[in-house]
């Protein structure tokens, strides 16, 4: 029996045809066809089961389940994470197959029930955080895969729900039968017979598993969605605009070209705008796994929608040109705060770095009405979506350091530049998000930044910001004493006025000083043109020139009260252990890892798309020369310890540094050994002092 039983049946017919007798050999025939026909039949509903789960899994994805169900650092599904709203505290439930603690035990009624009319299996009401009217308007063959994904994809995770916080009378769920008699709407999707397929699916992806409106759409008295969808006298408000746990989420309606809207989803950002706060978090989770024909058809559906009176379109304004720099950038306090803090991501601008730092002009977030995420977002931080599109996470510091005044400066200039239209900000605004958030600063307060805005305040402001900007675009407004493409703020980062980024704070009170280099006491000036020779690969400036005078006056308007015997926090770049010895290979791998996105892969620097260079050059003809001290391997590598990557977590005020120190050392020696300019002068260079061991000649 065996042996008739374990091969396929194929074989068996195959074999009993031959073996048996000519009386026998029909009704062998007949028994073998109806083997073979039990084969697949039995395959069949397996390979139905398992495309359904997939669908359902697919179906998870665009609901976007796990961002909800799943706490921070908890395990996928298992429930915990925190929902604020304005009546109280609730955690999401375990949704993993669990018996005891998940849902496990639920029939596939119940389960309907729960996303269709928010009723749980014991019969209690759900409170529409959970998004269940939503969720209402499924198929019953995509509630189906999604139940059979829930029940038989997931592991289960034994983990208890924590009970909800809600104040009274919010507390009492009895309440919430009424709210769904005065508000639910179970009905499935209906489609639009005068729409295409491809609006339909939209339709049905945005109003159902997608849920959009739950944060898009204006709420009610009573909290609900003031509408469901785009359909009849309340429809001017799906989707319209709705602020959310501070964060304004914005307007879907029409907003952007339906190539822009997918690309957006699919990625976390575009031309316009880069995913913040909770969409982040959707793009992450949800959007970037929709196939490319239902973010499309998403696009489609979001595009027909004209605008609504919640959240009315920015004022029409005259649109900026590529490329224009505000005219009063350098001559008001909001400008030179945005110079100082924004612009080395942003740009002068506001056109951004295309794939890593999202434009300001006529980006959404700075138009909108409500400026809650542009306030969020300077006040906490924010980091780029992790996509398949943008692996590499991008990340903005907060800068709650910085007084309700300044903040609402920038915000303020932001939102009036580049034709954005925006209204003004203001401290008061600033105070009242600050008090919600608490948001923390961890940085060391020991170094308190220069505010270059404060410079307007002084008799000399012309001849100050004239210098500032010398070393800001000492390339643009000294093309004649400039031979690479490097600005002094390449090296001494935001103008000078970053802690270990090289500051110019209380610089100039240590001149006049020896410089064994020279082997002789040298003036700032001096300093000032051993730059202009070496890191600038140029030419001096003459000494009683106004642009020279400017740079020192620069300077010694952020000498301050320093004394000569000072010790000024966060001057230099720090020092790093001359004793790791470097491995080059590591730092190519470093290098294209880290660095090739702004200096690129070949070292020759980051230019936007009309030939404007934006992040400088490391090596080739266009760089530093063999005698700038950041072709020296320790030197350079001090310097990329504490101030490289940019963006790269949260420090104040670039989220600066990250490698460690083995990292620094090798990715120095890579780059710092590349071709690059000779200096002729370097004969002269250490007539009496010793040479450092990691100099280039």
């Amino acid at each position: 029996m065996k042996a008739i039983i374990s091969p396929p049946a194929g074989a068996f017919c195959r074999s009993a045809s031959t073996a048996l007798g000519p009386l026998l050999r029909a009704a062998a025939t007949i028994l073998c066809g109806l083997l073979i026909a039990a084969g697949p039949a039995r395959a069949a509903p397996a390979a139905a089961a398992e495309a359904q789960m997939v669908r359902g899994e697919y179906l998870a994805r665009v609901g976007d389940c796990i961002a909800c169900h799943s706490a921070e650092n908890g395990k996928p599904m298992a429930g915990g994470r925190q929902l604020a709203t304005p009546f109280g505290v609730l955690y999401s439930t375990n949704i993993t197959p669990d018996r005891e603690t998940g849902i496990g035990g639920y029939r596939f009624e119940q389960f309907e029930r729960a996303m269709r009319q928010g009723v749980a299996a014991d019969g209690h009401n759900l409170y529409p955080a959970m998004p269940y009217p939503s969720y209402a308007k499924m198929t019953g063959e995509d509630m189906q895969a999604l139940y059979a994904y829930l029940m038989q994809g997931l592991a289960p995770v034994q983990q208890a729900n924590r009970p909800p916080a809600m104040r009274w009378p919010f507390n009492q769920r009895w309440g919430l039968a009424l709210w769904n008699w005065a508000f639910l709407d179970a009905t499935p999707f209906q489609p639009n017979a005068e729409k295409d397929a491809t609006w339909n699916r939209g339709a049905y992806l945005v109003q159902g598993l997608g849920h959009c409106g739950a944060c898009h759409t204006p709420r009610g008295m009573a909290f609900q969605e003031k509408a469901m969808s785009e359909a009849g006298n309340a429809g001017q408000h799906f989707l319209a605009g709705e602020t959310v746990e501070s964060w304004r989420a914005l307007s879907l309606r029409g907003l952007w070209t339906v190539e822009d809207t997918a690309l957006f989803l699919k990625s976390g950002q575009n031309r316009f705008a880069t995913a913040a706060g909770n969409m982040a978090e959707v793009i992450h989770h949800s959007t970037q796994h929709v196939k490319d024909d239902d973010l499309r058809a998403i696009a489609t559906y979001l595009k027909s929608l004209p605008p609504g009176r919640h959240e009315l379109p920015a004022p029409a304004l005259p649109r900026a040109q590529a490329g224009q720099v505000p005219d009063n950038l350098f001559s008001s306090r909001g400008g030179l705060a945005y110079v100082q803090f924004c612009a080395d991501c942003h740009r002068q601008d506001g056109s951004g770095v295309n794939k890593i730092f999202p434009p300001l002009a006529h980006n959404p977030a700075v138009t909108a009405n409500d400026p809650a995420t542009l306030v969020h977002i300077t006040l906490t931080g924010w980091q780029t979506a992790a996509t398949a599109a943008h692996p590499r996470v991008f990340t903005m510091p907060g800068f709650a350091r910085l007084k309700d005044q300044e903040l609402a400066e920038i915000i303020t200039f932001v939102r009036a530049s580049w034709g954005n239209g925006g209204q003004p900000v203001s401290a008061s605004q600033v105070k009242r998000m600050r008090a919600e958030l608490a948001p923390k600063s961890p940085d060391s307060a020991s170094f308190e930044t220069p505010r270059l805005a404060d410079m307007l305040a002084r008799p000399n402001a012309g001849q100050l910001v004239r210098g500032m900007r010398l070393h800001l675009e000492t390339k643009e407004l000294l093309p004649d004493h400039v031979g690479d493409q490097l600005n002094c703020t390449s090296c001494h980062l935001n103008a000078g006025t970053v802690a270990d980024g090289s500051p110019f704070v209380g610089v100039s009170a240590f001149f006049p000083a020896y410089a064994p280099r020279a082997g002789r006491i040298i003036n700032l000036e001096d300093r000032i043109n051993g730059c202009f020779k070496r890191s600038m690969n140029g030419k001096p400036l003459a000494v009683e020139s106004p642009d020279m005078k400017a740079m020192v006056a620069y300077f010694d308007w952020m000498k301050r009260a320093t004394k000569p015997e000072d010790k000024v926090p966060g001057r230099g770049i720090g020092k790093i252990d001359r004793a790791i010895v470097p491995d080059p290979a590591s730092g190519k791998k470093i290098y294209a890892e880290q660095c090739a996105v702004c200096h690129g892969e070949n070292g020759a620097g980051l230019k936007s798309a009309d030939g404007r260079l934006l992040y400088p050059p490391l090596w080739g003809d266009q760089s530093f020369n063999i005698g700038a001290g950041m072709a020296r391997t320790y030197t350079a590598a001090a310097f990329v310890k504490r101030n490289m990557p940019i963006a790269f977590h949260g420090t104040f005020p670039l989220g600066q540094g990250g490698l460690s120190d083995q990292q620094a050392v090798d990715v120095a020696e890579y780059f710092s050994h590349q071709p690059r300019p000779d200096f002729p002068e370097k004969v002269k260079d250490w007539p009496k002092d010793k040479k450092p061991a990691d100099a280039r000649y």
